[in-house]
């Protein structure tokens, strides 16, 4: 091989790490432009907020913003009641996705395949299609306008059913023939042998779950009429004003406040989310 050859390779060599970081930047930025910008914009005066050219930094920053959403909206309140929906949600959805998830991975009942299949179909039915006969439902059973009524109807995830399936049948056979060998009923090998080696996998479904319910808003505009039920996001609506005549820098404010729990939520469960994803790879 020639020496220009051999210089040519270097040279591609020791660009490839580069050209990788500056593709990653350019995503990084991308991702957080929008983030940066809203933090931004919150640190300003309303009457900075229009400003023209905008610019990045705040000439004077602020947190006039931030006191102009506790005393516009009930905070506190709101936060409860996503924190207490959202938290609900997410175990109800590890418990129902782990319990279903191993019964379609191990056990042996008719018609399971299409059941499964009829399942998956049901991630392809978008939530607007099914809010009416929620509703419905809802309504006849007393729970239109109550905490209940976002909580329940979310305990059944295709998604996590699927993501726990394929991560049961990750793991050996032996294990559960061997407690079965011992005695122990389908429930018992489920309960003492899989759900504590598929506690990663209950993880991802769990920050998953929360993550979206908490920024959920259509499902409560449509079940919740009453202001003391409100969830955060649909809380934040009204910092927008009559026909959006609020402050943006108010709206952008209590935009991060909820943020926080979210960002937070994933941080903490960013280890097992991590861990979990690498096991169902090596499992595979």
């Amino acid at each position: 091989m020639s020496q220009a050859t051999l210089s040519l390779s270097r040279t591609r060599h020791s660009l490839a790490p580069l050209a990788r970081i500056a593709g990653l930047t350019v995503c990084a930025l991308l991702t957080l432009g929008p983030v940066i910008w809203t933090v931004s914009t919150s640190l300003r005066t309303p009457a900075e907020a229009f400003d023209l050219p905008p610019s990045i930094i705040p000439t004077s920053p602020s947190t006039e913003a931030y006191r102009g959403v506790f005393d516009q909206i009930d905070v506190w309140l709101l936060a409860l009641n996503s924190t207490l929906v959202t938290a609900l949600i997410a175990v109800g959805q590890m418990i129902t996705a782990g319990l279903a998830g191993y019964a379609f991975a191990r056990l042996e009942f008719r018609f399971k395949k299409p059941l499964f299949g009829l399942v998956l179909a049901t991630m392809m039915v978008p939530l607007q299609v099914t809010i009416v006969p929620v509703f419905l439902v809802l309504k006849s059973m007393g729970l239109t306008d109550t905490l209940l009524g976002l909580i329940i109807p979310a305990f059944p995830t295709a998604f996590g059913t699927f993501l726990m399936r394929q991560y049961f049948l990750g793991m050996p056979k032996d294990l559960g023939e061997a407690a079965m060998l011992d005695g122990c009923g389908p429930w018992r090998i489920f309960r003492s042998v899989y759900a504590p080696l598929a506690a990663p996998g209950l993880a991802i479904v769990g920050v998953l779950a929360f993550n979206y319910h908490w920024n959920e808003f259509f499902r409560p505009l449509i079940l919740e009429t009453s202001g003391q039920n409100y969830t955060l996001p649909l809380g934040l609506v009204s910092l927008q004003g009559n026909l959006g005549t609020g402050s943006i820098s108010v709206v952008l404010a209590g935009v991060v406040l909820s943020m926080i729990p979210a960002v937070a939520v994933f941080v903490v469960g960013q280890r097992p989310l991590r861990e979990g994803i690498t096991s169902a790879g090596v499992n595979r």
